[in-house]
């Protein structure tokens, strides 16, 4: 019985002591968060006021720009230095119809040529292989000077790719002082240029109605391209596609004419078809070979 007594004791002791713990336990945590709960207001009171001096310090700044009150939707300008206006694009009409109005001129100028100067078989009958020695000395090296020069001016296009993506941008910086400068440059070397080789070429090659038009088509060429700089200038970069057929048809004018010259002044022996005398060569030829053959053939025997 005593025992029992003593297990119930205690029991009822551990449970006592254990709800004691619990009780303390939680009135000592309600204090804690009483005590802190003023500190906590404390501190949230001082940030609020420091915010509010921050606001009214922003505030009182004259660096702080006025807030802009701008309609997203409304058709009025925007007036402000960052914003780069864009030109609208040119249209077809000017893109397209200017380079091929262009053209058309050149070949409208060609057909004027032809009409006011139509082709006479029957000319002045010249051949350049009956000049004295020094007249084809002289022309040929003046014809390959001039193909000197023009490869040098060639090679200008090569030389400014290096700086600017097309050559549309390159004229299109040039001031129009540079331009008129080119202009006037370019038209008296390529007149000049085309003088010197066509007019020998055309004598040479008179009997030829096709050879008739290599001069023309080259000077013709010339002119154009040298216009649609200022195409590309003041109306729109679509004209370098002239320039660039122009400049096709006059490098291969002149270096067909070139090639034409120094043939007949310089290899007289080489023969072709376009000719006038091919077939008094061929017999000339001819008949050196054979007393060759026969001068040869009395020292053999």
């Amino acid at each position: 019985m005593r025992v029992a007594g003593m297990q119930s004791f205690l029991q009822k002791f551990i449970l006592t002591a254990v709800l004691g713990v619990s009780i303390g336990s939680g009135f000592g945590l309600t204090q804690g968060f009483k005590i802190d709960t003023p500190s906590a207001n404390a501190q949230t009171q001082e940030q609020a006021q420091s915010s509010a001096t921050t606001a009214s310090s922003i505030d009182a700044s004259p660096a702080a720009p006025p807030a802009e009150n701008f309609d997203f939707f409304s058709d009025a300008p925007v007036e402000s230095k960052e914003i780069v206006v864009i030109p609208p694009a040119n249209s077809k009409w000017i893109t397209v119809g200017g380079p091929a109005a262009l053209l058309s001129f050149m070949v409208l100028l060609l057909w004027i040529t032809k009409i006011l100067i139509p082709f006479e078989k029957h000319t002045v009958d010249i051949n350049l292989r009956n000049f004295p020695p020094a007249a084809k000395r002289g022309m040929a090296i003046a014809v390959v000077l001039f193909g000197i020069a023009f490869t040098f001016g060639a090679s200008q296009v090569w030389y400014q790719m290096q700086f600017f993506s097309s050559s549309a941008e390159y004229i299109a910086s040039m001031s129009m002082g540079k331009l008129i400068v080119m202009t006037h440059a370019h038209l008296f070397g390529f007149t000049t240029a085309f003088f010197i080789v066509g007019i020998p070429f055309s004598m040479q090659f008179n009997h030829i109605r096709f050879y008739q038009w290599i001069f023309p088509i080259g000077l013709a060429a010339s002119l154009t391209d040298v216009m649609s700089w200022w195409g590309i200038k003041y109306i729109d970069h679509s004209f370098e596609w002239v320039s660039m057929v122009c400049a096709l048809l006059f490098s291969a004018t002149y270096l067909f004419m070139l090639i034409g010259l120094l043939r007949t002044l310089a290899f007289p022996e080489v023969i072709w078809a376009s000719d006038k005398d091919r077939a008094a060569r061929i017999e000339r030829i001819q008949r050196k070979r054979a007393a060759s053959k026969e001068f040869k053939k009395f020292f053999d025997q």
